[in-house]
């Protein structure tokens, strides 16, 4: 296996030189397009292939504004849009986008609602035209309701009894508290079944507005086209809605341990603490550091120490999640029962380490070497180039971004990283969730009482 890993590895450094010829700022010219009516929008004019993908987004929406006992609503507007709209029922809606070979789909987030649309140009206006009608005169005709709600219904059933998805509920639930982010974005079985039309309406009244909209689009479309195509696809928006920002979570200083018994022969562990939010002047530190304890997948020091080292655990891995609301430096781990025990050892360990030593200069170089190397295989296809376009204007990172981005990453050094882990890294505050029949462990804190 040793083999084989380095093998892969040698091949993956490879690619990532081989992309990193091709930077983002030759690759990508943006340009920031403003319709009549003061719609703007991030252009990558890419005439290479007749098509477009466009990516667009509603800031300061999203499932953690959905009403108490009204969880999942946005969720089921996000799979209801395309079930019809305007004069067409979900059948003539879905055949036309399937005749047409066109993709359209919408998404909640806890934080914002949105949609990607993908259509080769002799489609483009008949996609232009099932958008805008998605968007301003969904239907939420009766029979389609009941069809999506029972197949979330379904969806729901049967995840309540993952240990994976039991994991994640308990340990949002012990983190967030009462706040909004400790419920699913696809609500519970009780609050699903609860929806009713009118729910769904005022969502996208509520929701759904031009001073709140996030646009990118990436293909075959100049800038003179796609002025009158954002007025077409958007201009029948409310220009404003009422907006309700969601509070700050007070996350758990505290940490505890929370088993949930069950009777399976490996655990499902997720941990994980107060992070750094997005805009935090050491955010770049804080994603360099977390590349090299958990986030950097093989050459990570959870997977070398726990996986590779001791054989511990199948998998191990950390993330940043820096909501502004939330921020949290989260991971999970899977292993056999008999073995948690020993994996939370190290796992302390090195969330220790991190914390009173820092990294060294390799692990930095490395780091900043891989991060930068692999960023452009994010510009692999128009989707994916549109989908994070929406996400820089969504944290307000500006065009040039893709050009600083790299310099940014290598400005990072080893004494911000060591005062950035001193800052932050708590291993007293870890909250730990396992669900399973773990041996050698004790649980210091109680299951909280969940809803599935």
């Amino acid at each position: 296996m040793i083999v084989s890993l380095r093998i892969f590895l040698a091949v993956l450094v490879f690619i990532i030189g081989i992309f990193s010829i091709f930077t983002p700022a030759s690759a990508a010219k943006i340009e920031s397009i403003k319709s009549s009516s003061g719609i703007t929008a991030w252009l990558v004019h890419d005439p290479s292939m007749p098509l477009i993908s466009m990516n667009f987004s509603f800031r300061e929406t999203g499932a953690s504004l959905d009403p108490e006992g009204k969880g999942g609503r946005a969720n089921m507007v996000s799979a209801l849009l395309d079930e019809g709209a305007g004069d067409l029922g979900s059948q003539a809606f879905q055949r036309q986008l399937e005749n047409q070979s066109i993709q359209l789909s919408f998404n909640a987030g806890q934080d914002s609602f949105g949609g990607s649309l993908k259509t080769l140009n002799k489609y483009r206006d008949s996609a232009i035209k099932l958008t805008a009608l998605a968007l301003t005169k969904p239907r939420f005709d009766k029979d389609a309701v009941e069809r999506i709600r029972a197949q979330i219904l379904t969806g729901l059933k049967s995840r309540s009894s993952r240990p994976g998805y039991i994991a994640s509920r308990v340990w949002s639930k012990a983190i967030y508290g009462k706040h909004a982010y400790a419920r699913p974005i696809t609500g519970t079985q009780k609050s699903v079944e609860g929806l009713s039309v009118e729910d769904l309406k005022s969502y996208v009244l509520e929701s759904f507005s031009r001073d709140r909209l996030i646009v990118s689009v990436v293909g075959d479309m100049t800038a003179s086209e796609l002025k009158p195509m954002l007025e077409k696809v958007f201009g029948g928006l409310p220009a404003k809605a009422p907006r309700r920002k969601i509070q700050n979570a007070n996350l758990r200083s505290k940490g505890a341990l929370i088993v949930v018994k069950k009777d399976i022969p490996q655990s499902v562990v997720i941990f994980g603490q107060k992070g750094v939010t997005r805009f935090d002047p050491d955010f770049y530190a804080a994603y360099v550091m977390n590349h090299i304890l958990g986030g950097g997948s093989f050459t990570s020091r959870l997977y070398n120490e726990v996986r590779e080292k001791r054989g511990l655990a199948y998998s191990v891995y950390t993330y940043l999640s820096p909501r502004r609301a939330a921020p949290l430096l989260a991971g999970r781990l899977s292993t056999a029962n008999d073995r948690v025990a020993e994996s939370l050892r190290v796992l302390r360990e090195e969330w220790q380490r991190i914390a009173v030593k820092g990294v060294s200069e390799a692990e930095l170089k490395n780091a900043k070497k891989f991060i930068n190397g692999s960023f452009p295989l994010r510009f692999s296809s128009s989707d994916r180039i549109a989908e994070l376009l929406a996400t820089l204007q969504y944290y307000r990172l500006g065009p040039d971004y893709l050009r600083n981005r790299r310099h940014l990453i290598n400005a990072v050094s080893l004494s911000q990283i060591k005062k950035l882990a001193k800052r932050v890294i708590d291993t007293e505050a870890l909250t730990i969730t396992v669900v399973g029949d773990p041996k050698g462990i004790k649980a210091t804190g109680k299951v909280p009482l969940v809803d599935y």
